[in-house]
């Protein structure tokens, strides 16, 4: 069967998805937004092979083994079974993003391999029906099938949960600076870390309801290129996120000292009239929602504050790309 390659970039959510109602089918208890940027993403090849005993899956030049291999022959067996086929495949991936480092590299991997395997088994299936099928890999993929801002519509089933585009082309002046604290594998999971806080916190549920009231007003935030508003929300709402972690019985915390190191930075940069807001997903890297205009000046100070720092500036990214054969 024919090879496909398919190119996903990864998403960064302004409000935020941390926890699932539904464990098995992925199902949110938020409906999350999100920017999808150019600078990190993952390329992925897929061929299903009638030759092959077994599937034969590699990260980086690395064979993937263990849980992370097992995880993705699951999802090929949903690819399977969607087209109705028994071949085992051959996937490819180079992920372009810090691996587990709370960078989102689980949302292009998964919308990769959603694109590459589901054309390799000779599906021609809808952005709709990607996304949801992302989505079973892992939640945040739903989102980058599409560029620029995203809406994962939270749902109540596997049909109704499924990620819809608000503006995939941004023409206005956003951009996402990542302070990269640390690029290694997180010691807490997010699938792990957002089922510990659902189930013990006793602050989760009203970080839900803040949540989905969002909604509506960063939409309309978007809809007006209201920077300021979209910024103070996409803050907020990812320090209630963190809040939640730190009020989980046992707590834990992904930030560290250096991550509030660059919150507080952000917080005395908006006194000094230069408009920049931190979020976090999962891990201690802070991503500094700003404007192309104030890069220099907030990389100046940053480079000040901690000197060995490692900054990369991403500006909303494109959605998925597939294409017949290895190379894209």
């Amino acid at each position: 069967m024919q090879a496909y390659t398919a190119r996903a970039h990864t998403n960064i959510a302004l409000l935020k998805y941390w926890g699932k109602a539904n464990q098995t089918e992925i199902i949110p208890t938020t409906t999350s937004i999100s920017l999808t940027l150019d600078e990190f993403y993952t390329d992925t090849t897929v061929q299903f092979d009638e030759t092959l005993t077994e599937d034969q899956v590699s990260l980086n030049g690395q064979a993937l083994t263990g849980n992370s291999g097992d995880k993705i022959t699951r999802f090929l067996d949903d690819v399977r079974s969607m087209a109705n086929i028994s071949a085992k495949a051959s996937v490819k991936s180079t992920n372009h993003v810090p691996t587990a480092a709370g960078l989102a590299s689980s949302a292009s991997a998964f919308a990769a391999l959603a694109g590459a395997a589901s054309s390799a088994a000779g599906l021609e299936l809808s952005k709709t029906e990607l996304s949801r099928l992302a989505r079973r890999g892992s939640g945040s993929a739903s989102r980058s099938i599409y560029g620029g801002f995203v809406e994962w519509v939270r749902g109540v089933d596997d049909q109704t949960s499924f990620a819809i585009p608000l503006t995939e082309q941004v023409d206005w002046d956003i951009q996402l600076l990542t302070v990269v604290i640390n690029d290694q594998p997180k010691k807490i999971d997010s699938r792990g870390g957002m089922q510990h806080t659902m189930a013990t916190s006793p602050f989760y549920q009203e970080w839900v309801g803040n949540t989905n009231a969002l909604t509506v007003p960063m939409e309309n935030a978007i809809a007006a290129h209201d920077f300021t508003t979209l910024g103070q929300m996409a803050e907020a709402n990812a320090l209630q996120m963190h809040a939640t972690n730190t009020t989980a019985c046992p707590p834990f915390n992904y930030l560290t000292n250096a991550s509030w190191d660059v919150i507080q930075l952000a917080a005395q940069l908006r006194q000094t009239g230069i408009e920049v807001y931190a979020t976090m997903d999962a891990g201690p890297n802070v991503k500094l929602i700003s404007k192309s205009t104030d890069t220099d000046q907030i990389q100046a100070q940053l480079q000040q504050l901690m000197p060995n720092i490692t900054t990369v500036v991403a500006t909303p990214g494109p959605g998925l790309k597939i294409v017949k054969g290895d190379s894209i």
